[in-house]
């Protein structure tokens, strides 16, 4: 069931009308049980998944807290087996074309067994929310004693496909707050829904056309095509995924629950460190909590805190898909905040470097500059293999002759979509990027009041007409279904 499909439409009203009818005490089944059914509408044999993990969890780490000798390797039991369970789903194809490739190399022609494996959705997020689990009470938090609740933790619907990844001690304490329907639940709920659809149909799935052209097919186009091909996917991913939260919050906010937010207006970030404070955010704290932190961090020198930012980066790319793409991407990200921490150095021991980065003109330079570092790393997240990804940015690395002359009726990019909608987007999605800043800045000097309900009707429908008229034909799922 996906979140822009008809089944939400009608599954989410009914959830939200027996939810506020129900008493306390039977609130927690209902949602769980409405999460299952959302989960299992897939495929139904995965609820048994789901569950089984959850039952494992359930009953191990209370078993795990309560041993005193063996409590370490209790915890590696518990995280392996979770891992291992990811790994079967995850990454069994992936390992064995692997082999057989790396044995094809020295001349040994192995013929890897097929496996008729579907990944489960959400599996990644819910393997590490149980991760999450068994390490907290590892350091000593309070367990869940409530197996529905527990349960719940794991397959809340909102948040159970793509995240955001909850914390326990976060989620878990909402479940016992009494709570009466406020309309501030159904206006906040509403309006964060209808803009998580307006930036999934109406921004992300027009860019994916476009995308999906210039990287299916890249020798077709120049090196000015695939840099706003690369552009463009770096809005649709953006827009995608932050849609996808926005009506995963919207969802939870219509029942009284919060869920954490996940991007702070991450291409606006000064440095690639500040793009991973505001890019996936529960993604990024969970890798620094759970794997960079155990791995010593920065409490060691600096050689072994680089080895830990790049394992970190290297198996968050991992994280993301069973592909040498997605892994070249984290060991990309990896080398690249290893060489920010360098470039800092170098800054600092500089006293007119260190006076001129305090301007800024230079700040915004920063800006422009992680922001085309992060889209040329995008290009080994989307294109479909790791060649496909170095062919790609050999191409937009040469200098096109054709800019001596160039004229925008030479691209061929704009010419996929639609004459009028891509140009236009190319100009919405920087003015919504400044708008947004322009706003938050005046929400933070409290300048800015909600306007009267009647002026936010009209937007949400005006809204809602723009979606129907200028939403492409079908809308694809989810970019982050598939992790």
């Amino acid at each position: 069931m996906l979140f822009n499909s008809l089944q939400y439409l009608v599954f989410l009203p009914v959830v939200f009308f027996l939810y506020w009818i129900t008493p306390h005490k039977l609130r927690v089944p209902l949602l769980l049980v409405a999460s299952y059914v959302f989960y299992m509408s897939w495929k139904p044999i995965y609820g048994l998944l789901i569950f089984g993990l959850t039952l494992g969890n359930f009953l191990l780490v209370p078993y795990m807290a309560r041993s005193v000798e063996r409590k370490k390797l209790w915890l590696g039991i518990v995280i392996a087996a979770n891992l291992i369970t990811l790994g079967i789903f995850k990454y069994a194809t992936f390992a064995l074309s692997t082999v057989h490739d790396g044995l094809g190399m020295v001349g040994i022609d192995w013929k890897e067994p097929h496996l008729s494996i579907i990944l489960p959705l959400g599996i990644s997020f819910f393997v590490f929310e149980f991760i999450h689990y068994a390490m907290e009470v590892y350091r000593g938090k309070p367990q869940v004693d409530s197996f529905p609740k527990f349960a719940l933790f794991a397959s809340f619907f909102p948040t159970q496909i793509a995240g955001p990844i909850k914390r326990y001690q976060d989620f878990i304490p909402q479940l016992d707050i009494k709570a009466k329907f406020k309309w501030e639940y159904l206006d906040e709920g509403m309006q964060l829904i209808l803009m998580g659809l307006a930036k999934k149909v109406l921004l992300a799935d027009n860019l994916a056309l476009v995308v999906q052209a210039g990287y299916s097919h890249p020798e077709s186009f120049s090196s000015v095509d695939l840099w706003l091909c690369t552009y463009a996917f770096a809005f649709q991913i953006f827009f995608d995924f932050a849609g996808y939260t926005d009506i995963a919050r919207g969802s939870a906010m219509l029942f009284g629950y919060k869920v954490p937010i996940n991007f702070n207006l991450p291409y606006i970030a000064s440095n690639v460190a500040d793009f991973w404070h505001r890019w996936h955010i529960s993604l990024s704290t969970w890798l620094r909590d759970y794997l960079y932190i155990p791995l010593g961090g920065s409490r060691c020198g600096k050689w072994l805190n680089y080895r830990n930012l790049f394992i970190t980066m290297a198996l968050g790319g991992l994280w993301h898909g069973a592909g040498m793409h997605f892994l070249l991407w984290g060991v990309y990200q990896g080398v690249i905040l290893i060489a920010h921490k360098e470039y800092r150095n170098v800054i600092e021991s500089v006293g007119a470097l260190k006076q001129f980065a305090e301007t800024k003109a230079y700040h915004w330079f920063s800006v422009v500059a992680t922001f085309h570092l992060v889209c040329i790393g995008w290009v080994f997240f989307r294109a479909e293999t790791g060649a496909s990804a170095f062919t790609i940015l050999g191409k937009m690395a040469q200098v096109p002759v054709e800019l001596l002359n160039f004229s925008a009726s030479q691209l061929e990019i704009l010419k996929i979509r639609d004459p009028i909608i891509f140009p236009s987007l190319l100009i919405i999605l920087p003015a919504l990027m400044i708008s947004h800043v322009v706003v938050n800045w005046l929400n933070d000097k409290q300048f800015y009041q909600r306007p009267p309900w009647p002026i936010q009707v009209g937007v949400m429908v005006v809204l809602m007409c723009v979606l129907s008229i200028f939403s492409p034909d079908s809308s694809p799922r989810f970019i982050y279904f598939q992790f």
